[in-house]
């Protein structure tokens, strides 16, 4: 009964809020759930911020998102315009485009919040896909990370399709051309195109459906799969534990670096801060989708200089560089130039971009996990593929503008497009070979860092002549260079007798992939250190 009443008189001297904090916490075990993860070890590394900068984004985005959804009206419609804009009172013009006109000049921080949330969105896909190329070259999508790595996909894929809706829902002129160049590939797919385009603008192109649709799609389906696969990114993160860079005492079976809260929320806060900073004053400055320069859409007009945000740039290359044919098959034109380029192309990304990780693991032929990151220059096969592949994207964002460079260089817009199907033919394959003999020179750098030591202060004086004084390299840079995942190329399982040489196939795309690399010079111990450092988990360490 004391003990009982202890209890009592203590309940009786908390605060309101560690009355509630407590009371909650007997019914739902939410304090032992949040101090096990507030301890949770968060490597500390500037590129980890990469995925926060598009959580972050992502928040702008509703929060702005919700301010504009008061008074944005989806609706094709017609009338006559009588808003505060003078140059265009008494045309015709939707509903849509009238209430974005309105949210402009009328609402009180009405045209300020648009802006935000254009930035906002450029924004979120930027790092999403800067984010992704980390994890690319840095190899952090090996196991046990494949599925987070499909889910970046394809969070990256709905933030395209999201950022498109939002794009188009002003009715403008600029977005309006964008729209149709959609139909037009939706158009271009053999057989079922046209059923197609009926079913996603519920008739003839433009119609009255496509705004309402797309709304419903932009401020609801869309938004609410990313908040999903969000979430489940992050509880995948916190389960698999988070990858680091190779360094003294960091190994493949610990993580090791800053708790949660308070050192790392600290830090999160102030990027938030300084991210929304940013954006308001991007949005104050830097005038960003006037649609009241571009007018109102109409099908039979087309607005000069018409460029579609960065992230849909290559599509429109894409477009503008594939050679025009058609054929006719039992009494189908199939549009080969729209077709491929439009539809063809993005399927093949997105394919490579899902299958990636099973397909490097298959070249490997291990299955152990990989917590420790690569640094670029390390794997060079796979640097110079990701660089190779961004070279091709920003020519065909490039190509996406050849009209513009034409009008402004004075170039013919020929020239710009031979030019521009050349260096995306032969750019690409000079680029991934440049790229990987940099990653080879790079190693071999590191080679003589390790064998004679970084150059020193002194100059020293001997009978051969002048020379810079050597200094040993300390302990943790020696360590950081020699623990790397350099595996050996595949050579077993050639037997002659298998009937489609699976393993002969493997094995050769693995040579290729691992056969090219600089060794390091190390002692018989740093080799066994290495080795014990790059022990995957679910493995003895050797010597056990």
């Amino acid at each position: 009964m004391s003990q009982s009443g202890d209890n009592q008189g203590q309940d009786r001297w908390e605060e309101p809020g560690e009355r509630l904090v407590r009371a909650l916490d007997r019914r739902l075990p939410m304090m032992s759930a949040a101090k096990q993860y507030l301890r949770k070890a968060f490597p500390d590394h500037w590129s980890f911020l990469l995925g926060e900068i598009a959580l972050y984004s992502l928040l702008i985005l509703v929060i702005t998102g919700i301010f504009l959804t008061f008074w944005f009206h989806p609706d094709m419609s017609e009338r006559p315009y009588d808003g505060s804009y003078v140059p265009l009172q008494g045309v015709q013009v939707s509903e849509a485009y009238s209430s974005v006109l309105h949210i402009s000049f009328d609402i009180r921080g009405g045209l300020l919040m648009r802006q935000v949330h254009h930035w906002a969105a450029l924004v979120f896909v930027a790092s999403i896909g800067i984010h992704m190329l980390r994890i690319f070259f840095t190899g952090a999508f090996r196991r046990p990370r494949e599925i987070n790595w499909m889910i970046g996909v394809t969070l990256f894929l709905l933030a395209l399709l999201e950022g498109f809706c939002g794009y188009s829902l002003p009715d403008d002129l600029l977005s309006g051309t964008g729209l149709r160049t959609a139909e037009g590939i939706v158009l271009s797919i053999p057989v079922i195109g046209t059923y197609l385009s009926f079913f996603i603008f519920g008739g003839e192109y433009p119609g009255h459906e496509i705004i309402p649709r797309m709304y419903s799609f932009h401020i609801l389906l869309v938004p609410g799969a990313i908040l999903a696969l969000v979430g489940a990114h992050l509880a995948l993160v916190v389960y698999l534990k988070h990858t680091q860079w190779a360094q003294p005492g960091k190994t493949n079976r610990n993580v090791i670096g800053k708790p949660v809260f308070p050192a790392y929320a600290a830090k999160s806060m102030g990027l938030f801060f300084t991210l929304c900073g940013v954006l308001v004053a991007m949005s104050a400055l830097f005038q960003i989708n006037p649609v009241w320069v571009y007018g109102p859409y109409r099908p039979d007009q087309v607005s000069t200089d018409a460029q579609p945000d960065w992230y849909i740039g290559f599509l429109e290359g894409a477009l503008r560089l594939m050679p025009q044919a058609e054929t006719r098959v039992a009494g189908h034109t199939v549009a080969w130039a729209p077709f491929i380029a439009g539809a063809v192309l993005p399927a093949v990304l997105v394919v490579i971009l899902y299958v990636y990780p099973w397909f490097e693991r298959w070249i490997t032929g291990g299955t152990e996990e990989r917590h420790l990151l690569d640094r670029p220059r390390n794997q060079p096969t796979r640097t110079a593929l990701g660089a190779a592949a961004v070279f091709a994207y920003g020519v065909l964002v490039m190509a996406g503008g050849q009209d513009v460079l034409s009008y402004v260089f004075r170039w013919p817009v020929e020239w710009l497009t031979y030019f521009f199907r050349s260096a995306f033919i032969i750019g690409t394959v000079l680029v991934y070979l440049i790229t990987k003999r940099a990653c080879l020179g790079l190693q071999a750098a590191d080679r003589h860092r390790i064998r004679r030591g970084d150059a020193g202060g002194e100059i020293r004086r001997s009978a051969d002549g002048y020379e810079r004084a050597r200094v040993v390299l300390p302990g943790q840079e020696r360590y950081r260079l020699l623990a790397r995942f350099a595996p050996d190329p595949l050579k077993h399982g050639t037997e002659p007798s298998r009937l489609l040489h699976r393993h002969r196939v493997r094995n050769t795309l693995s040579a290729w992939y691992f056969r090219d690399r600089v060794d390091l010079p190390a002692t018989p111990a740093q080799r066994r250190t290495v080795s014990t450092v790059l022990t995957a988990p679910d493995e003895e360490e050797p010597g056990e």
